[in-house]
């Protein structure tokens, strides 16, 4: 099986989406694009029951193919960390399910498989989650209610950088806020290989306005293959990327 590039959104939010169109629907496109969604709905410190408003949460990420989690703000940190290395897996086993079935010529899974030949199997996932490229888009919903989250977000993500920094394969971070000032999105992080600048492009963030999440994904999927994620990628022996 070949090494490919894992493709994840990872949106975090703590509201329903009002304005555009339906965030699932958006988050089942860029899923057909070979990109996961992932969502967090963070959760007010003293809430003792999910919110209406976070029902959509699960919805998002089970239309992108992803995990979603419902998180209070302290335990933000490991829940980003989780979430994204359980899409990771989850990804590598729906891509070796097809490849069985391909094999296979049958509807056969990896949990069909008997015990040693499942072991074996999963040993090729977690090989493959380690020496894999991984792209993540940070989606980060700026609407009023986050104010007082989004320090914990900042710190989220530098510790998300720093527990992938072991990986194998090459890490590709980008971070958006939705809404943008003018548009759906805007740009916090161009890609890059660490989120070690993020302390400085966080206190730029500032929150309000509406919650246009179906817009914001779809604006998301957009930006991986760029000519900036490209250039990012280039080494030594890659200087004619953009040229091929």
């Amino acid at each position: 099986m070949k090494k490919g590039t894992l493709k994840q959104i990872l949106l975090i939010t703590d509201g329903c989406s009002n304005k555009g169109e339906d965030p699932a629907a958006t988050a089942a496109l860029a899923f057909q694009q070979g990109i996961t969604v992932n969502v967090i709905g963070i959760l007010e410190d003293d809430q003792t029951e999910d919110p209406e408003g976070l029902q959509e949460v699960e919805e998002i990420a089970l239309s992108g193919g992803g995990v979603s989690q419902l998180v209070y703000k302290q335990a933000l940190s490991q829940t980003v960390q989780t979430v994204t290395k359980q899409a990771m897996t989850q990804t590598i086993q729906g891509f070796v399910n097809m490849e069985l079935k391909q094999i296979l010529g049958k509807e056969q899974t990896i949990e069909d498989l008997d015990p040693e030949k499942r072991g074996e199997i999963m040993e090729v996932v977690e090989d493959l989650g380690e020496t894999s490229d991984l792209e993540v888009l940070v989606l980060i919903d700026t609407s009023a209610s986050m104010h007082d989250k989004l320090p914990t977000v900042k710190e989220a993500l530098i510790d998300l950088s720093i527990s992938l920094n072991s990986r194998v394969g090459r890490n590709r971070f980008a971070i958006y806020n939705f809404p943008g000032k003018r548009k759906d999105i805007d740009k916090v992080l161009d890609w890059s290989p660490k989120l070690d600048s993020i302390s400085s492009v966080f206190p730029k963030l500032t929150s309000g306005g509406i919650t246009p999440t179906g817009p914001a994904i779809r604006e998301a999927m957009y930006q991986f293959g760029k000519k900036s994620l490209l250039r990012s990628f280039r080494g030594n022996h890659e200087q004619d990327i953009e040229n091929a």
